[in-house]
């Protein structure tokens, strides 16, 4: 069975999808997107993924392309219609459709696409091994807190990083300092203590990991000690563990870093316990959907 994706209004099999040649976002990276997790057949975190979709429109005047509560049922049809168990769901809002300028156009509406991936996300092998990431130098634009479509120096990052054999590249900025990974949020362990960069300090923002703003919580309720601040290079090396997170694998160990053993080079008790807190996070919400 063809899987069923939905594009501006329709929900057709993904073969006969179309976009227009002349919508922005094709043709200048004109748009923001997000990615909500499913679990047992339910939309996790959807509050937060609303809340910074929203941000991201204002960020570049892009209007909703209808109610709130009608974007998620979109999502929540799709789940249906291809039997999702588990895996994500990829959203995305142009300006729409005009002729070529650069200009906003003054009568253009705002154009919605949606398509479902099934994804391990509770029994993610790589829990078991932990993961390889690889710095990579960050050459994104200034405004890293708009979750924008125009994704290039991204896709230029992670395919250094996958040349090189590892899942996800670490972005360095101009002061030796981790931003985050070219598809997830980055965090060292030292001293019992989870440390990551603040979502905005001066050299440059990050996106707000909705996975990033779940783990923070969830490990402060947990006594966990939490530092929001740049940590350089030479201190991830140094640390005594370290993990990513994503909508797509939830928390993940890093257990080597530019081919250097983080610890003992297996996952560790607190990489370990914060994807347990997140798994329990999640699990509980698909398990009663009316908590957010």
């Amino acid at each position: 069975m063809s899987r069923i994706v939905y594009v501006d209004g329709e929900y057709v099999p993904e073969e006969q999808a179309k976009v227009s040649v002349f919508d922005r976002g094709y043709l200048f990276g004109d748009g923001v997107y997000e990615v909500v997790p499913v679990i047992n057949g339910r939309l996790v975190d959807v509050d937060r993924m609303l809340a910074r979709l929203e941000d991201s429109l204002a960020g570049i005047s892009i209007a909703w392309p209808m109610e709130k509560k009608d974007y998620i049922a979109v999502h929540e049809e799709l789940i249906a219609r291809n039997g999702l168990k588990e895996g994500m769901i990829y959203s995305q809002v142009t300006r729409g459709v005009a002729e070529r300028d650069f200009a906003f156009p003054p009568r253009a509406l705002p154009v919605m696409i949606a398509f479902t991936r099934e994804l391990n996300i509770i029994e993610n092998p790589h829990a078991e091994t932990g993961v390889e990431v690889v710095f990579v130098e960050d050459l994104r634009w200034k405004l890293r807190n708009i979750k924008s479509i125009a994704l290039l120096a991204q896709v230029l990052a992670k395919q250094q990083a996958v040349e090189r054999r590892a899942f996800e590249g670490w972005m360095v900025d101009d002061n030796g300092c981790v931003t985050e990974g070219t598809s997830s949020s980055a965090y060292i362990i030292r001293n019992g203590v989870l440390i990551t960069r603040p979502l905005d300090v001066p050299g440059g923002r990050i996106l707000p990991g909705i996975r990033r703003s779940v783990l923070l919580e969830l490990a402060e309720a947990d006594g966990i000690p939490v530092e929001e601040r740049p940590f350089t290079r030479e201190e991830a090396l140094g640390a005594d563990e370290a993990i990513a997170s994503a909508a797509t694998f939830g928390v993940l160990p890093v257990v080597r870093i530019d081919g250097h053993a983080i610890g003992n080079g297996e996952p560790g008790p607190l990489a370990r316990r914060l994807r347990e807190l997140y798994l329990g996070h999640a699990l509980a919400q698909v398990s009663n959907p009316d908590q957010s």
